[in-house]
């Protein structure tokens, strides 16, 4: 009899002692008694696939875009319609339409440039059809803003030509031009429309002239 009760003694020990031993293993999911365990079991559900997903980058910065600054060109070219109030003779005046065009070229697009012109103007004269020519070269000298308009003076000498042939004198004289005129870049590109007033100085028929023009037209930056 005391044997049966030594066995069964042993077998409710070792029963005990299982029943410990499968409570600890089953406290790792139920969160009970071993933190450093259960926290090397990966996290499930909609929070772990998010924080799996690798953070954004950030945005690169935009790029700092620079404003207000003409560009640089070293030619210009233009070409318009012209108007002369010719004194040709002391009580002898006329008005002639024509055009004139030119090129200029700045070195290293600066201030003072190098200016060329050539012009031409008609009207009729007591029936006959006149002609004032002119092609002159000299000096130009400019003002900037930072849209790239431009206020401009110039001094030119060459060469003018008056046809028909008159009693007074030859066809060919000296010529001279001063004036000055306005450049505008609306869309601060190549293109630019100018207005410009010179007095054009003339030495034909033994005496001097001094006509005025005005002149608009179109300049092309290069």
């Amino acid at each position: 009899m005391r044997r049966v009760a030594t066995l069964c003694g042993l077998i409710l020990m070792l029963a005990f002692r299982v029943s410990a031993q499968i409570q600890p293993a089953n406290s790792l999911f139920l969160g009970s008694k071993f933190p450093a365990l259960a926290a090397t079991i990966p996290p499930s559900g909609p929070e772990a696939f998010a924080a799996a997903l690798p953070e954004p980058s950030p945005a690169p910065p935009a790029p700092q875009a620079v404003y207000g600054v003409a560009p640089s060109f070293n030619f210009e070219v233009y070409g318009g319609f012209a108007f002369f109030h010719f004194y040709e003779l002391p009580g002898i005046t006329g008005s002639l339409d024509g055009f004139n065009v030119g090129i200029s070229y700045y070195p290293k697009a600066g201030h003072l440039g190098i200016d060329g012109e050539f012009e031409a103007a008609f009207a009729p004269q007591n029936g006959v059809s006149t002609t004032l020519d002119a092609g002159m070269g000299g000096v130009k000298y400019r003002l900037l803003n930072h849209r790239g308009d431009a206020l401009w003076v110039h001094g030119l000498v060459g060469g003018a030509h008056f046809v028909p042939l008159t009693p007074y004198g030859g066809e060919s004289a000296l010529s001279f031009e001063a004036g000055g005129g306005l450049d505008v870049s609306p869309k601060n590109g190549r293109l630019s429309y100018r207005i410009q007033a010179d007095v054009l100085g003339t030495y034909f028929f033994g005496t001097y002239q001094y006509s005025p023009k005005i002149a608009v037209g179109v300049v092309y930056k290069f």
